[in-house]
Parts: structure tokens; C-alpha cells; sequence
């Protein structure tokens, strides 16, 4: 029988979450004998919740298939964790009575760690609630911190962005240092893994380059052993560029820039760590300093995407559909790297149960043994995911953006809460 597709982005968006959300409407539609609509919830699974349902239908071809030059969410996102159904059953009795009224019978979930618990959760419903309905998570974080899959849709494209903006202010800070700034440092996001500020080293043509110092939280920030590096490096080579992972932390396990504010799903709101590195080295080494933080620009700037993640987004949406059709659920379309010299990737699927909840770190064998470098096996890795450009047309001088109708269909149900 005919269902309709629901499908949401979730958590922090990227400059290519738009093309797994295009590949999907478009693979949808070939398959016209088993899904009907796909409904894109307006604010992720909010939009299922308070029955927000945008139809896509309603979209231009060329405008689904614009959706790869936008960044950010098409739909809207959210930070919202469903708890488990023991604790909050009314909200997934709610999803069905939402499910049925509109004929849903595929979800599908864009987003990290916390979207693909509550992707599985979703997963569970058909059996544990008597309601069939095929889940299928979609990879995307920029943090690359997901299990099993190589690498994450989102990430590469940062990682990109990160090398070249941290070489291009490599220039400017040297172009500076005789008789200016000596210090520059970049505040790159990574709440627990170093996979983004690792992927600076990528802004290296000779080893020697900057950045001098990249900090990751895998490993405990040292004050003694960091001041003395940038007293070492300004003196050898009369600057030194630091990039730092928002997520450091001390050697009694506390982020060096937490507050007191936590986010929907818990988390310790993170940003600081530029300035306060930078107060740091200006106390004790008397330093002129300049930092960035990097912050949305770094998942945001769709004008220099990687094309490997560009293309690697789009599978993910498209495979989403291929598994949906088979009947498959509770799982996710990963990245699968190739055993060969060259680089080569496939798409597979692999279970929820496996994925959620796990936070993929840098491995030990990616990380100098100064803890504050990468190796050059962290680099043969990381490389091959910033490779190929996919600029966006453009227009009057900047980057042409597609306006979407985001008609939603009408309510049948009585306002959620």
C-alpha cells in the first residue's frame, strides 16, 4: 500500500544537508507505487509533533533541486531529544495519531549523535506501539563524530573551510609579525572529538607550515607545556597560529570555556576557548594576539563545499529511499571507504542499535605524540574528503538561493500541547 514519507533535519545544520534532503524528494518520487508525498517537518521532528507538515509537492523541480546550493536547514531544524517511551509516551502516541491522520508510513531523520537516538526510538514504535513505519536515520554532523560510518556528510566541507581559512590568516598573521601580531588563534567547533580542528592540518603543504599548535579534546590541555610552545614557535619563526577545539578541557576533565547555559539536549554550551587562550598567553608571555572563532561560518559556507562530501550527501539521501523501499528499518546509510591506494567510498547500511549514542573519537594513532599535532595518518584520512570543488551559482556577486514555497498542508488533528 501507498504511504507518504516524513522526513526532518535535526541538531546543528551544515552547508550540504540540503542535498541529501533534495536527492531524497527526488529518489522519492521514483519510487511513486510505494511512497506518495514526502512531507518535510517544519523544525525537524517539531514538525511532526505540532503537526507542521510542509508539502514538497508543492516545490518546482528546480527548486528540490536547488536545495544542493543552500546551506543551512531548508525546513528548519531543532535541538529536541524524544526521551524513552516509558518516560514520554504521550509524545509518540502523538506521532502516530499524527502518522495516521496524514497516511505516514516512512520517517526519515537528518542529523548526529542525538538525532540518531531519536531516529531509533522512532524505529522502535512499529513494534512496541503496533504502528508500521519504516526509520531510516540520514548521516550529517560536522563534528564527524557518528559510528561506523568513515566519515560524516557535513564534515568535509568544514573541514575545508577550516584549512583554507586557517591558511589564508596564516598569511595575514605572518605578513604581520614583525612588528605586530605574533599570535593567532582560531576556535573551531568539537565538543568531545578533534576531527574538525585536526583537519586544519590540512592548510600544510610543507610540514613546517602552520598551524604551529592544534589543541583537540582528546587530549588534556597542559598551560605550561602550551605557553611554552608559543614562546618556542614566536621565537623560531617569529609567529605562531594556534587552532583550538571549542571542547579542550583541563586535567580534572572541565571545558576551559564552559558556562552555565546548557542546549535542548543537555549539553554544556560551549565558545570561549579563543579568548580565553588568548588571555592566557597575553598574562603570561605579553603577546600581541588575534583570534577568530569560526562558529556558524565553518558548517555554513556552502561556497567552498568539498564535491567528495557534496556527492557523499546526496547518496545518503538517496539510499535512505532505496532501504525505506526494501522494508528495511532502524538503520542508517554509511560512508564505506574503499581498502585501495586510491580513494574510493560506497554506501551501506548499517543498524541504529550500533550507532546511537556512540561517539566516534580521533583515533590514538591520529594524534602526534606532543598531543598537540596530527600524523601523517590522520592526514592520508582527512585529505581525500576536502578534494573537488562544487560552487553554487551565482548571482549579483554572491551566491544565488532558490526561494522555497513551504506551503503546509492543512491540520487535522487538535493543537499539541
Amino acid at each position: 500500500m501507498k504511504k507518504n514519507a516524513f522526513y526532518a533535519q535535526s541538531g546543528g545544520v551544515t552547508s550540504v544537508i540540503n542535498a541529501s534532503a533534495g536527492a531524497l524528494i527526488l529518489e522519492a518520487k521514483k519510487h511513486n507505487e510505494l511512497i506518495g508525498k514526502v512531507y518535510a517537518g517544519k523544525n525537524g521532528i517539531l514538525g511532526a509533533l505540532r503537526e507542521e507538515l510542509i508539502d514538497t509537492s508543492k516545490e518546482s523541480r528546480s527548486a528540490i533541486e536547488s536545495l544542493k546550493n543552500r546551506p543551512g536547514g531548508a525546513f528548519g531544524s531543532c535541538r529536541f531529544k524524544l526521551k524513552g517511551l516509558e518516560t514520554d509516551r504521550k509524545e509518540y502516541e502523538r506521532l502516530i495519531e499524527v502518522f495516521k491522520a496524514h497516511n505516514i508510513g516512512y520517517f526519515f531523520y537528518n542529523g548526529g549523535n542525538d538525532s540518531a537516538d531519536t531516529a531509533y526510538k522512532v524505529s522502535q514504535i512499529s513494534e512496541q506501539l503496533n504502528y508500521p513505519i519504516k526509520c531510516i536515520a540520514i548521516p550529517k554532523t560536522v563534528d564527524n563524530d557518528l559510528a561506523l560510518t568513515d566519515s560524516c556528510p557535513g564534515f568535509g566541507s568544514a573541514a575545508k573551510y577550516i584549512a583554507t581559512s586557517t591558511l589564508e590568516a596564516s598569511l595575514d598573521t605572518k605578513s604581520m609579525c614583525e612588528s605586530s601580531t605574533k599570535v593567532f588563534i582560531l576556535e573551531v567547533m568539537g565538543r568531545h572529538a578533534g576531527w574538525m580542528a585536526a583537519s586544519s592540518a590540512l592548510a600544510r603543504t610543507e610540514k613546517e607550515d602552520p598551524p604551529h599548535i592544534i589543541l583537540m579534546p582528546e587530549v588534556d590541555f597542559n598551560q605550561k607545556v602550551f605557553l611554552s610552545s608559543v614562546k618556542q614557535c614566536v621565537k623560531e619563526n617569529g609567529f605562531c597560529v594556534v587552532v583550538a577545539s571549542e571542547g579542550i578541557k583541563n586535567s580534572k576533565g572541565k571545558f576551559l570555556a564552559e558556562s552555565d547555559t546548557k542546549d535542548a539536549f543537555g549539553h554544556a554550551q560551549l565558545g570561549g576557548v579563543a579568548p580565553y587562550l588568548a588571555g592566557l598567553i597575553s598574562e603570561k608571555l605579553k603577546l600581541k594576539i588575534h583570534w577568530a572563532v569560526s562558529d556558524y561560518l565553518q558548517r555554513s559556507a556552502r561556497h567552498i563545499s568539498s564535491k567528495t562530501d557534496l556527492l557523499q550527501a546526496e547518496a545518503v539521501g538517496v539510499h535512505a529511499i532505496k532501504y525505506a523501499v526494501k522494508g528495511m528499518n532502524g538503520v542508517m546509510p554509511i560512508i564505506v571507504r574503499g581498502k585501495g591506494k586510491k580513494y574510493t567510498w560506497k554506501i551501506e547500511p548499517a543498524p541504529l542499535s550500533k550507532i546511537a549514542n556512540v561517539e566516534k573519537k580521533l583515533p590514538k594513532s591520529f594524534i602526534a605524540k606532543n598531543g598537540m599535532d596530527v600524523t601523517a595518518k590522520a592526514i592520508n584520512y582527512l585529505a581525500p574528503l576536502i578534494e573537488g570543488e562544487a560552487f553554487p551559482p551565482f548571482k549579483n556577486g554572491i551566491p544565488k538561493i532558490e526561494k522555497l514555497k513551504l506551503i503546509e498542508v492543512k491540520k487535522k488533528l487538535a493543537q499539541w500541547r
